[in-house]
């Protein structure tokens, strides 16, 4: 499995890809821009991202617009949301409007920060992952 994580906090970053580590190959960037030539350049090795955590709070583009671009790509490619790349949201941002915002933008799951191996894993295996 090829997983993104698009994290700006390297502590975070780090944790992150050691926990997914063991799923398969992982690509940190440090903002959304990142994230989005992550995203494109392995398309277009038509080796594509399996999995997608993205922060909500990054610099450049934030998380929530990088998960509209995504769709809206998928979208105009025909892809239907339950065939499309799974994105959860890694955030702090536990509000209402934060988590309805992000499932309206097409986010698969929401997982608020401090993010628990246990919660991960549980998000991941309700989206079908073998963990």
């Amino acid at each position: 499995m090829r997983i993104l994580i698009a994290e700006d906090d390297a502590t975070s970053a780090q944790y992150m890809s050691g926990m997914l580590a063991r799923f398969g190959e992982c690509q940190v960037t440090a903002d959304g821009e990142a994230a989005l030539v992550a995203y494109h350049a392995a398309k277009a090795e038509e080796r594509p991202f399996d999995f997608i955590c993205l922060d909500i709070m990054m610099p450049r583009r934030d998380g929530q617009e990088v998960l509209e671009i995504i769709r809206a790509e998928e979208a105009a490619e025909g892809i239907e949301p339950a065939r499309g790349v799974k994105i959860i949201m890694t955030t702090a941002l536990g509000d209402v409007r934060s988590v309805m915002d992000a499932y309206k933008g097409g986010a698969t799951a929401y997982v608020t920060k401090p993010i628990l191996t246990e919660r991960l894993y549980e998000t991941m295996c309700g989206l079908g992952f073998e963990v």
